[in-house]
């Protein structure tokens, strides 16, 4: 254990001792948000990365250590560990070259190298190895064959047995880790991925087409390249191969094994290698630098879904305002439904506004009715069919209005599946999946957190390759990212549905639900002492959540911001010092906000359990309490006249939202049903090496249209300030 904290600490360059805490922590059942925000005198103030990289280094790092012992006392067990295979062994920082060390002790099946092995022909190939010296005496390969040569186990002439020994050094060439290292780096540098189109296939049938005939360095695909690739090679559009220059290879080869000068001899082993690569390695070896590769692919396109969810998430909210939500369409009609400035729903009808005009006239006199009685603030219209012309119906409504509510386009993307999900019939038992969509979408505007962590990641249309990455480890980083985003917010205790607070640390689905039902049956919960009669929600569930569920208007405005409960006796020693009366605060935060906190002295209140790190965010949360750690709520401007594709032209100059970002550039709703990409090389007058550093989903932009593609449905867009 001691050499494994040294070899993290060493690795992620944090000092030991912050590294045993933060692992004792995760050990006892901390969360990452906890340990990150509350922890900080301990961990050194290490963030949430960085604790997340920690821990899943340990775990590597802690299964290869398992592994290892299974390989030594596997290889210890045939009685073939020698002191030098163990230290190699041990030194292994990856599970590869771990295996790879391990292939030559490995229980194998059957193979030609064992069955020359059972003809009693492995003395025939450690004396042709021992001759494979500079200073060597001659060996004639015949005449030392000659003398293996027997009926009775097969072997009948003094080629059988030379057969059979090349096949023994031909295996134990191959299972070589060193030689197997070399080629594999060879392979990553100095290899090229091949692909290739049937020419049977007809130009410009498949997505494929990119890719009819396309070379690519291994060292310089890029992730959403290699990943269509293998979709590619799965679908059996294309045919796709890792190429490389054999030759070199077989001479770096020979020049590691090949140590004699005998002509004959050396012309025996030359063969030897050219088989041992060819039948043992080469595609052993191009299967693992795939896997490499594609691993890497993954992991590339993983972090760019975690990132664009992230932000996602995070949107800006409109805020908790009685909003009318539209989901529209044209034959079916557009649904409306009205929420609540809790988010809860009171109404829903269905209108036509665009069929007969005497319906139309109906749908407005409806909309009028709903906005004037439920005092609509918002007005949310998903993006999908029908998206502007509902728009425009809208405005046109509006105008007659004298209190005109704040309208706003939706990016409705997982409505549908959360209406039909468990949790959307959980909550709206009686209701229509068609009803539930437009709650969601109007829901989505008011708190787009609040609303999203309902709903699978994979279905909100953020990601890239997403159903060709790992989905388990997709998974995991997914919720890994809706935890953060979760804990970093803060969540509404007397308002949250039992999604949202299954996110909260230290809340279990069954803990979250235990909180639903105790709050329908008793009413607001007025602190957060009173969380510890909810059942099944122990001291140590609570010192994880509290801090990070919110209590609006309650007994104690301190229950309002991300203090914890185990803080609050110092707070009430800063307030008593600067004059107030703890045991008098009311849950108007002005009280708060009003205290001269620069005045306070930081290291007066320090102790054991509470450092300045603490301090400083308790006095932060004092200074704006109940405050919103997201974005000032904006939204684009859709152009009127511009509604669908055939309305864009070249030069154009439009502003739009940035609906997701890949490796190769950003996609941007323009309000025109079809997202516009701005390539990379488009997003700005500099080198981008990643979109992620100067764009991201929900990001309200101007762009100019290059290039429309009525017939493919394509628009290229540019951010760049002039030119092409």
């Amino acid at each position: 254990m001691a050499d494994l904290i040294r070899l993290l600490a060493q690795e992620l360059s944090l000092p030991t001792r912050n590294l045993e805490a933060a692992l004792g922590l995760l050990q006892e059942g901390a969360t990452v948000p906890f340990i990150a925000r509350y922890r900080k005198e301990r961990t050194g103030g290490m963030d949430e990365v960085q604790l997340r990289s920690l821990q899943e280094r340990h775990q590597y790092l802690t299964e290869l250590d398992e592994r290892k012992q299974t390989i030594l006392k596997s290889i210890a067990d045939q009685g073939k560990l020698t002191e030098d295979l163990q230290q190699k062994i041990e030194r292994c920082l990856q599970k590869t070259d771990l295996e790879d060390l391990y292939l030559p002790y490995r229980p194998k099946r059957r193979t030609r190298a064992t069955i020359a092995k059972e003809k009693g022909l492995e003395p025939l190939a450690e004396q042709i190895a021992a001759h494979n010296q500079p200073k060597a005496a001659d060996l004639n390969l015949m005449q030392a064959a000659a003398a293996f040569v027997n009926p009775d186990t097969g072997v009948e002439t003094a080629e059988d047995a030379l057969k059979g020994a090349a096949d023994i050094l031909a295996e134990a060439i191959a299972d070589r880790a060193e030689l197997r290292a070399w080629v594999r780096e060879y392979l990553l540098k100095s290899g090229s991925f091949r692909s290739r189109i049937d020419s049977k296939i007809p130009e410009g049938s498949t997505k494929f087409e990119l890719y009819r005939n396309y070379t690519i360095s291994v060292r310089q695909v890029a992730p959403h390249n290699l990943l269509a690739l293998l979709r590619g090679q799965r679908e059996e559009v294309l045919s796709l191969e890792l190429a490389f220059d054999l030759d070199m290879v077989l001479q770096q080869l020979e020049a590691e094994v090949i140590r004699t000068h005998q002509k004959p001899l050396r012309v025996f082993y030359q063969d030897v290698i050219q088989d041992a690569f060819n039948r043992l390695m080469k595609t052993s070896l191009i299967n693992t630098v795939i896997a490499e590769k594609r691993a890497w692919a993954d992991e590339e396109s993983i972090q760019t879904f975690e990132e664009n969810l992230r932000n996602l998430l995070l949107a800006p909210p409109a805020g908790m305002k009685p909003t009318l939500a539209i989901d529209p369409g044209f034959r079916t009609g557009c649904k409306v439904a009205v929420v609540d400035e809790t988010g809860q729903f009171l109404h829903y009808e269905a209108v036509f506004p665009h069929q007969a005009q005497a319906q139309r006239e109906k749908a407005a006199q409806t909309l009028k009715r709903l906005i004037q009685k439920h005092q609509v603030a918002l007005i949310a219209i998903g993006n999908g069919t029908a998206s502007r012309e509902t728009d425009a119906f809208v405005s046109e409504v509006l105008q007659s209005l004298a209190q005109k509510p704040v309208k706003v386009m939706v990016n409705e993307a997982g409505a549908s599946v959360y209406s039909a999900s468990p949790v959307a019939i959980a909550e709206f038992p009686d209701l229509d999946v068609t009803v539930r969509g437009a709650i969601s979408i109007g829901r989505r505007l008011q708190d787009p957190l609040a609303e999203l962590v309902k709903i699978d990641p994979k279905s909100i249309g953020v990601g890239q390759y997403q159903h060709d990455v790992d989905q388990k480890r997709l998974k995991q980083k997914l919720e890994e990212t809706v935890e953060s985003c979760v804990n970093y917010v803060g969540v509404d205790l007397n308002t949250a549905s039992s999604a949202l607070l299954t996110y909260v640390s230290g809340i279990t689905p069954t803990i979250a639900n235990n909180i639903v039902a105790y709050r329908n049956q008793n009413g607001a919960f007025g602190d957060r002492k009173t969380l510890l009669k909810v059942p099944k929600l122990g001291p140590k569930a609570f010192e994880q959540a509290a801090g990070f569920l919110r209590i609006r208007n309650g007994k104690n405005p301190l229950d309002n911001t991300a203090v914890h409960p185990e803080s609050y006796k110092v707070v009430e020693a800063i307030l008593t010092d600067l004059g107030v009366n703890p045991k008098k605060l009311t849950a108007d935060a002005k009280q708060l906000q009003s205290l001269p906190l620069q005045q306070v002295s930081l290291k007066r209140y320090v102790t054991d359990e509470v450092g300045e790190p603490t301090l400083r965010d308790i006095l932060q949360e004092l200074e704006k309490p109940g405050r919103d750690p997201r974005s000032q709520f904006v939204t684009a401007t859709f152009r009127d006249d511009i509604q669908t594709l055939t309305d864009l032209k070249p030069g154009m100059t439009l502003e739009g939202v940035v609906t997701n970002v890949a490796n190769f550039g950003a996609f941007v709703d323009l309000g025109v049903h079809q997202d516009g990409l701005v390539h990379i090389s488009q997003l700005a007058d500099r080198f981008v090496r990643d979109p992620k550093e100067i764009i991201k989903v929900g990001q309200v932009v101007t762009v100019r249209v290059l290039e429309v593609d009525e017939k493919r449905k394509r628009i290229s867009l540019s951010m760049r300030s002039g030119g092409e």
